[in-house]
């Protein structure tokens, strides 16, 4: 069976920790860091890593802070600072119920606040670095606590200075929101399709979110205690970004299953979607791992824990086998998504 951590991540996988500590603010939060014997691991909601059978050489230290506030407005505009224990959806139901636009295209993503900076965190055509302003952070290198601005923050497709570092500790985040009783205009074809209206268009806030939870769960990706299939850690590995030469020998790949759906990016860089070249690759929806391990049965991207009694090991070993199939068939190689902790792809 896995082990104690398996508790803490939406996964349901990882093995033993030498200390557990809760921290239910900023400061119990920098004193567990201060207090602990190297290393240290930070884990909030759990949903974006993934901890091998072995478990954690160190102190876990587990975010527990919650609650936001107003710390500046105007007639346009709030910004919310929100605690790093914040659970993510629970803030996003708020930012919609009040009228603050910015966040409403976030809807239904498991984990923590102070996560979603560490992933630039983005789904439907949203992403957390336009809203951000500044991150608060317990510097460990030398023992200060200060707002890293939003510019300073490396802020990149599922990446930013927070996510392979050790150093900063996440303790708040500051979101800029408009007022308005509407979303953002629509940018994602499928959120549009789902709410009837145009690529541009805006809805009703509640709207857009009440569409993007459909849309989420209809691919396993809103945690629900009663489906196996949302026992994972969400998309598993990022859509690949290509200079347009590799692209096209991609397409030459493909040219017998067509093009692969892709979306240009700055300086002549294309975004293909995995979950596309996962598919193609032989890898549909539902196929089993070793384990008790399988593909998720809504969405190709999603590897699950789908008995509840796998190992960390079997869903690496399922994950290998994917990246190393779609490798040999396109030429393309697959990157994991979430943060692995004592163990490797």
């Amino acid at each position: 069976m896995p082990g104690p951590l398996a508790g803490y991540t939406t996964l349901g996988t990882g093995g033993t920790p030498a200390r557990i500590v809760a921290a239910g603010s900023a400061d119990e939060i920098i004193q567990a860091v201060r207090a602990a014997d190297e290393p240290v691991l930070i884990l909030a909601g759990g949903s974006n890593v993934v901890i091998g059978d072995a478990g954690f050489p160190g102190t876990v230290v587990l975010v527990r802070s919650r609650g936001f506030r107003v710390v500046a407005e105007d007639a346009g505009s709030v910004t919310v600072r929100v605690d790093a224990g914040e659970p993510w959806d629970d803030l996003v139901a708020a930012t919609v119920a009040n009228g603050w636009a910015g966040l409403e295209c976030l809807s239904g993503i498991p984990g923590s606040t102070g996560a979603t900076p560490i992933q630039n965190v983005g789904a439907y055509g949203q992403e957390v670095a336009e809203t951000i302003t500044g991150v608060e952070v317990y510097d460990r290198v030398d023992g200060t606590r200060r707002i890293i601005p939003a510019a300073e923050c490396g802020f990149a497709y599922r990446g930013s200075i927070f996510k392979y570092a050790d150093r900063w500790v996440v303790l708040s985040v500051d979101f800029q929101l408009t007022r308005s009783p509407l979303s953002g205009p629509v940018r994602y074809a499928e959120l549009a399709r789902a709410l009837g209206v145009e690529v541009g268009d805006q809805v009703p806030l509640a709207d857009a979110r009440a569409a993007v939870l459909r849309l989420r769960a209809g691919k396993g990706m809103v945690l629900d205690a009663t489906d196996p299939d949302t026992r994972s850690v969400g998309s598993f590995f990022t859509n690949p970004v290509l200079d347009g030469a590799t692209y096209e020998l991609l397409r030459e790949r493909t040219a017998d299953l067509g093009d692969p759906p892709a979306w240009p990016g700055v300086d002549g860089m294309v975004k293909v979607s995995a979950a596309w070249l996962i598919d193609k690759a032989g890898f549909t929806k539902g196929h089993p791992g070793p384990g008790g391990t399988a593909i998720s049965s809504k969405h190709t991207l999603a590897l699950t824990n789908r008995s509840g009694t796998a190992h960390t090991a079997d869903l690496l070993a399922l994950a290998r086998d994917i990246r190393d199939e779609v490798h040999a068939r396109f030429g393309v190689t697959l990157h994991p998504e979430p943060v692995l902790i004592n163990c490797t792809l």
